[in-house]
This record gives structure tokens, C-alpha cells and sequence, in this order.
């Protein structure tokens, strides 16, 4: 049984939004057997722009069922159907949203009918309800309305499932569609068919399975590609279908980190325009991690790609910053990175406890005051002064130029432990190994050598490796991964 739905909302993104109209047909695999439709109050004004495009008013929703008032209906005629929409995480994500509200888990099987019409009837020109509908001559009344859009989706499905049971003659003689789903549906994962299965599920049926196991994934991304991905370190890409570079990211296992941007209902419009514009992935392997986010931040400032702009997200969410008070005391304290947006952390850091644990480490062996780090918050003076720890600089009777030499020594600490040194870790493969390299505090690059390299001399590591720019990210990721358990050789020169 197949539910299909098709919902009218407030916008565009489930946390916020809410749904104004919602529609179901229920299909037997043959024909539509049950509809529901009905508007929805969803408790908010509807933007303007959206009763242009829909039609649905505040005063046609006004006296219209709140979502809570239908939720049973909706869970009773949806209970073990697959879940079917055109562009499914849209609508699927929607009332996921709507229930979570209500503390109740909404889930199904979904299945994406642009995803099957793609699959199904290849190169048309173009796969949005309107224009597919009107290449097949699929009548759609009602554009932008719950139902007619459902109703047009139901019409399109119905066509898809006749195309997987008729193509090459491949529907098993004797049995009805719904009965050849059946068979279908039956299918153990293995292949082998259970005891229930009437017969062996045809080829171009197992379209419609494949359409609701990839449900998820993005319209151009085929299972095969999928599994094509390698399962270990490296850097990867997401393409346009013009071959542009839209997104860089990084991972120790790449399989498994597509599978899991794959894997997310994406809830904002702009997340659904990433994930549906996905046509190819490529992949550099790299063997080490820590040459796996080097290359990474090489990648997204020389492709700067366009949805690695767009998000706000931190590899180091936190860090340790500096303000200079009306007295002239420095002050070090610690913070969230996107809270200090318009300055550069001295030191980045994995979390905020992380980055408190850091400074109080560095107060005590540089014997800052505690008031002027934050980590004390008193009027008077912090409690190391009380025990002869801090020498008053809270209070203004340690000279500001004395104290703040404390504070650029802590500060020059931050760096790296050894001026001049090589990360030795894992190559591509078992016969090679990977170099970074560290001259004088500054970056050289990275690169691989044979397994069988004995090298002892810095300059031979420094010809091993080809060269890349230094900067205060590669430095803030070398720092941090050297402080992080790992198993690459740290070769240090004085």
C-alpha cells in the first residue's frame, strides 16, 4: 500500500514553518482505494508570498482544524504504507516535524517520485510536478493546492508502476500489479523470495524498491555510485552537473561520512537546493587524518566552493581570545568562536571545556589572575590573591606593562611545542608513509615517501613534501591534532 501525500505550508523549513493543507491518497498498487484532504490552521499568519503562490488565506484557515486534530487520521490511513511524494524529504520532513511536536515518532518507508521518474522515463526535460505532468499529459488541477497536487502525484505514480510492470514484458503471468508488488514486497534481502512470494520479482519492478531504499539519496547519486566510495581517509567533492565543485569536506572513512550527509532529512529550503544539486563525487585518498583536513582547507580556499561559504560551522567551535581593558591589562578568556566572529581565537580548541581546562592550565604556570582570565567573577579581587597566588593585578596594584609580559609569554606558548619537526603517519597504501612538515613554528607542506624511507636530515623531509601556504587554520588543525590521541611518529629537530 502506498500513501500519497502532498502538503501546502507556511514556508519552507519545518522547525519554523507549519502546514497549511494536507493531502492523501491511498493506492493498492493498482488504484487510489481511499483520499483524505483537508486545510490546516496552522496557528500563525501566512506570509503573503505564499497565499500568492497557494491561494490558502489567513481567513481560509481560520476556523480549519489544527494539525494535532488530524494526527490520528493522518497515522491511521498512512499505518503500513510507503510514504510517496514528489520531492519526498520536503513533505516527509514536514509532518516528521509536526508529530515530533506532539512527542510522537512518525516514520515510514518513503519513496520519491522524482527519484522513479528519473529512473523510469529518462530525459525529459525537466522532473518539477508541472512540467513532468504536463510533457506526459498528466492533467493537473489545482496547481500548488494539497489535493490537486496529490491527486496529479497518484496519476504520475500509477503510470510509473505500469511502466515497471509492462516494460520488456517482464510482469509475471497471471498476476495481477498489485499481486506482482506483492511478490516484490516479499523479497528477502538476500535475493532468495520468503514462502509468501508468488512468484520471482521482475527486473524493472524492482525499480519502485530501489526508489524507496534511495529514497534519500540525492536525485543524480545512484546506489552504485554510493557503494563505489572508498572506506577509508581522504579528501571529497560534490559536483554540479556542470562539474563545478560545490562543497569540500573530510573524512577517515568517506563511505561513511557521505552515507551520513545522505542519510539527514534536510529541513531548510536551502539544505534541500544543496542536496538536490549533488550530480557526482569524487574523492583524493590521503591515508593520514591529519593530512585529510590539511588538504581539506587547501581545497575549499583555492575552490572556495559554494556551499562551504554558506555554512556556519567551526571544526573548532571554540578558543582562546584577548581584549585589552581602559587600564591597559590584557585579558585572556575563553569563548564560543562563533560568538567572536569579528576576531581570530589565539588558540582554537575542540569545546568550551576544553578551552576552560586550557586556560586554567596556563594560569597557574604563568601566574595570571584568575579575574582577568574570566575564570573568577568577583568585584574585588579573585581568590589567588587572597592566598598570595596572583600579584594583584585584579586590583590594579600590579603594574599593567609587568603583568601583560606574563600574559605574551603564556601566549607564546600556544605555539608548538618544538619549533621544527615531521608527523609520520599512514600512506596510502601499506608501502608508503605520509610527511607533514614544521619548520620554525611555520608549515612546509605535506607529501608521501616509500615505506622504506630512512631519511635523517631535515632538509631531506623538506624536499620530500610539496610546499603549501601557511596560515592560522593549518596552524590551529596541526595543534589540535597533535594534542588528540593518534598514532603518527612525531620526528622532532632542534
Amino acid at each position: 500500500m502506498y500513501a500519497i501525500i502532498d502538503l501546502e505550508t507556511t514556508g519552507g523549513q519545518p522547525a519554523q514553518d507549519r502546514i497549511t493543507e494536507i493531502a492523501i491518497y491511498i493506492h493498492d498498487g493498482e488504484k487510489v482505494v481511499d483520499e483524505y484532504s483537508t486545510l490546516l490552521n496552522p496557528g500563525r499568519p501566512i506570509p503573503f508570498f505564499i497565499t500568492q503562490l497557494t491561494g490558502i488565506s489567513d481567513e481560509m484557515v481560520r476556523e480549519a482544524p489544527k494539525f494535532h486534530e488530524v494526527a490520528r487520521k493522518v497515522v491511521e490511513m498512512t499505518e503500513g504504507c510507503v510514504f510517496v511524494a514528489h520531492n519526498v524529504r520536503f513533505d516527509y520532513s514536514f509532518l516528521k516535524k509536526e508529530f515530533a511536536d506532539l512527542g510522537y515518532n512518525y516514520s515510514r518507508k518513503t519513496l520519491c517520485t522524482v527519484r522513479l521518474s528519473r529512473s523510469l522515463m529518462p530525459g525529459q526535460p525537466s522532473y518539477s510536478l508541472g512540467k513532468l505532468c504536463q510533457n506526459i499529459g498528466i492533467p493537473l488541477e489545482g496547481r500548488h493546492r494539497a489535493g490537486g497536487d496529490a491527486a496529479a502525484t497518484a496519476i504520475l505514480f500509477g503510470r510509473l508502476l505500469k511502466i515497471s510492470q509492462q516494460e520488456e514484458a517482464l510482469v509475471a503471468p497471471g498476476l495481477s500489479p498489485a499481486d506482482t508488488l506483492a511478490a516484490v514486497d516479499a523479497t528477502a534481502p538476500s535475493g532468495r523470495q520468503t514462502a509468501n512470494a508468488k512468484a520471482p520479482a521482475p527486473r524493472k519492478i524492482k525499480a519502485v524498491q530501489e526508489a524507496i531504499r534511495t529514497a534519500l539519496l540525492p536525485p543524480n547519486i545512484t546506489p552504485e555510485k554510493v557503494a563505489s566510495l572508498p572506506q577509508e581517509a581522504g579528501v571529497y567533492y560534490f559536483h554540479n552537473e556542470q562539474g563545478e565543485v560545490i562543497y569540500v569536506g573530510k573524512s577517515i572513512n568517506i563511505y561513511k561520512r557521505i552515507q551520513q550527509h545522505f542519510a539527514v532529512d534536510y529541513k531548510s529550503r536551502k539544505s534541500l537546493e544543496f542536496k538536490n544539486s549533488i550530480s557526482d563525487i569524487t574523492w583524493d585518498l590521503t591515508g593520514s587524518e591529519l593530512v585529510a583536513l590539511l588538504y581539506e582547507s587547501h581545497e575549499i580556499k583555492r575552490l572556495k566552493p559554494l556551499y562551504n561559504r554558506a555554512q556556519r560551522r567551526s571544526v573548532f567551535p571554540a578558543g582562546i581570545f584577548m581584549r585589552v581593558d581602559e587600564n591597559g591589562y590584557k585579558h585572556l578568556y575563553y569563548g564560543k568562536a562563533d560568538d567572536h566572529a569579528e576576531s581570530h581565537p589565539l588558540i582554537a580548541l575542540g569545546n568550551q571545556y576544553k578551552a576552560k581546562g586550557f586556560l586554567f592550565h596556563k594560569v597557574a604556570k604563568f601566574n595570571l589572575c584568575q579575574k582577568l582570565c574570566d575564570l573568577y567573577k568577583t568585584t574585588g579581587s579573585c581568590f589567588d590573591y587572597q592566598v598570595h597566588r596572583c600579584k594583584g593585578a585584579c586590583i590594579g596594584l600590579e603594574p599593567a606593562d609587568e603583568y601583560n609580559q606574563r600574559v605574551e609569554a603564556a601566549i607564546e606558548s600556544f605555539t608548538y611545542e618544538h619549533g621544527s619537526f615531521v608527523v609520520i603517519g599512514q600512506g596510502r597504501n601499506e608501502s608508503e608513509k605520509s610527511l607533514v612538515v614544521v619548520e620554525n613554528g611555520r608549515y612546509v607542506g605535506f607529501g608521501y615517501v616509500d615505506e622504506t624511507f630512512t631519511a635523517r636530515r631535515f632538509p631531506d623531509f623538506k624536499d620530500a613534501v610539496k610546499r603549501y601556504n601557511d596560515n592560522k587554520d593549518v596552524q590551529q588543525i596541526i595543534r589540535q591534532y597533535l594534542r588528540t590521541k593518534h598514532k603518527d611518529k612525531v620526528k622532532v629537530f632542534s
